[in-house]
């Protein structure tokens, strides 16, 4: 994967046409900057949207991390570096990510981009209080 990698018309994947879910803004262009671990997100209302790797690892999708209802969301401390090794489009709907810790079930929707891109301070926040309640970090364990 080359240091910026767009996924838009030239690798098959047309976010614009693609987005219609709940009613929210069509997305119109994803980049992964992989120096800087981030992945941004547009939409046609104008919002943009930057997320770190590691947020989206932390918040991943899958049910290994959200389980099966809110009660069950697993934490996921030890991942400050993680990044993406990998960016797939599955269907019209969603996005594959894999992650250099080889995590890769998690599908994130147009709509998760859209509605976690207005949350994520609040989201990260929470992690952040979460991780300090159990005495762990966002560093990986020495081994």
């Amino acid at each position: 994967m080359s240091s910026d990698s767009k996924y838009g018309v030239a690798s098959g994947l047309n976010p614009r046409s693609l987005y219609q879910q709940a009613g929210r803004p069509a997305c119109t262009d994803v980049r992964y900057i992989s120096a800087e671990k981030r992945l941004d997100v547009a939409f046609e209302d104008g919002k943009q949207f930057t997320f770190t790797a590691e947020f989206l690892r932390i918040e991943s999708p899958s049910a290994e991390v959200q389980g099966h209802g809110p009660s069950q969301k697993t934490l996921v401390p030890g991942r400050r570096h993680v990044g993406i090794i990998g960016i797939e489009p599955v269907g019209t709907y969603a996005l594959r990510l894999k992650f250099d810790d080889l995590h890769d079930t998690g599908l994130y929707s147009w709509e998760w981009f859209y509605d976690h891109g207005h949350s994520q301070d609040d989201l990260w926040q929470d992690y952040l209080q979460r991780l300090e309640a159990r005495g762990l970090t966002r560093d990986p364990r020495a081994r």
